[in-house]
């Protein structure tokens, strides 16, 4: 996959100085998924991670809104009709968006405003950072619409982020949540004006595709990896992960632009 030449059918996409970033572009509905847009997210996440050129990315919706989460034409009719074995297939499918967005080495940003909702919740959970405009609203509302919190990770996901109780109240209400409670509760990063969150995105994008790349995804990959391990398996995880990173030239790079008192300039390597 050549970043620059990248052509989704579903989203929009842009590359440019080591930050790829996906916008969900349909504002006239407040940006949905489909079955489509669901499965094309996966493909790239799953194949950005044999892309070293990308660095970071930013995720956000057009028109003033994050993501409404599945389209109740286009997804949740049809689900009404599906067997079980074409159900699973599809929560499964969902499911997998989550496990790419995770495994991909390349930090996930999300810039979200107005409305966060159903998957459009889940693809901010999963992301790495967040940042919300003040009148954003994100809400977990698979129990509205009658089925399980447990979805697409969320059980599992959200608790680290926010702590086991408020996500249980988010979980069985479905309520929104607002962006203050959200950076309150850890889940945003920080708030930012309405017209600024987009661009305060790319800038802390911009940041860390300045940074040591290979350091940069084995931090993404061991918080992820430490969930499942005790303190001791943690810390022996991370002497090894970091005795890798210590061969790296970056190390070196870094070292050396100390000692010349000047600014280090990584390439990832």
């Amino acid at each position: 996959m050549n970043p620059a030449d990248y052509q989704p059918a579903h989203f929009l996409w842009s590359f440019a100085d080591g930050v790829g970033t996906i916008t969900l572009n349909r504002p006239e509905r407040k940006n949905p998924l489909t079955f489509e847009s669901y499965a094309e997210l996966r493909d790239l996440f799953r194949a950005l991670a044999r892309v070293p050129a990308v660095k970071a990315i930013v995720i956000t919706g057009a028109g003033g809104n994050f993501c409404s989460g599945g389209d109740v034409h286009e997804i949740i009719g049809p689900l009404v009709g599906m067997t079980m074995p074409d159900l699973l297939e599809f929560t499964r499918m969902t499911g997998d968006l989550v496990k790419a967005m995770r495994h991909c080495p390349q930090p996930v940003i999300a810039a979200v405003d107005g409305i966060c909702a159903g998957a459009g919740a889940i693809i901010a959970m999963a992301s790495d950072l967040r940042l919300a405009a003040p009148d954003t609203k994100v809400a977990f509302l698979f129990n509205r619409v009658g089925l399980a919190g447990c979805d697409m990770g969320a059980c599992a996901i959200l608790p680290r982020i926010i702590g086991q109780g408020r996500a249980s109240e988010l979980l069985f209400l479905g309520r929104n949540m607002t962006a203050e409670e959200g950076e309150r509760w850890g889940f945003f990063n920080r708030i930012i004006a309405q017209e600024s969150v987009l661009a305060e995105a790319a800038k802390m994008a911009a940041q860390i595709a300045s940074g040591p790349a290979f350091a940069n995804a084995m931090t993404k990959t061991q918080l992820h990896a430490e969930w499942d391990m005790g303190v001791d398996a943690a810390i022996e995880a991370e002497a090894q992960a970091q005795a890798i990173c210590m061969q790296t030239k970056d190390f070196a790079r870094a070292y050396h632009a100390f000692v010349a008192k000047q600014k280090p300039v990584f390439e990832g390597n």
